[in-house]
């Protein structure tokens, strides 16, 4: 997982001594232009931004099926990638009430509202639910 701005600059380097063929794959209709290419060993680094706000747009290797990934675009700079134990910290908001979202690649998205005041900590929890059929 990757996390970027709006319109933040995403250089795609490849230091394998391999071709890989990127494939970011946007929602259609999101506003993002998804694209398929192909780099080469020693290839120059791709220059990516995405216009608008999306998570996740997933990113596979087209090559190797295995390697996969996932781009999150925000227009704030609050957010976290959760650590191996799935804590996880958002530092720095300013006091104000904000909807929490936590995404898992196959649980899918949970939310919580907090309202958080000056220099106070709070703890919250996400509990996920498997997806029907999962």
């Amino acid at each position: 997982m990757l996390a970027l701005d709006v319109n933040q600059h995403m250089k795609v380097v490849n230091s394998d001594q391999t071709s890989h063929n990127i494939h970011p794959m946007p929602t259609p209709g999101s506003g993002n232009n998804g694209w398929n290419k192909s780099q080469p060993a020693g290839a120059p680094p791709f220059d990516v931004t995405w216009s608008t706000v999306e998570v996740p747009i997933s990113v596979k290797c087209n090559v190797h099926p295995w390697m996969r990934g996932y781009v999150a675009v925000f227009k704030h700079p609050y957010f976290a990638v959760t650590s191996r134990d799935g804590s996880f910290n958002l530092s720095n908001l300013p006091p104000g009430t904000y909807t929490i979202k936590a995404w898992h690649e196959k649980l899918g998205a949970a939310t919580q509202k907090i309202t958080v005041g000056a220099n106070e900590t709070k703890v919250i929890d996400f509990v996920f639910k498997p997806k029907s059929g999962s």
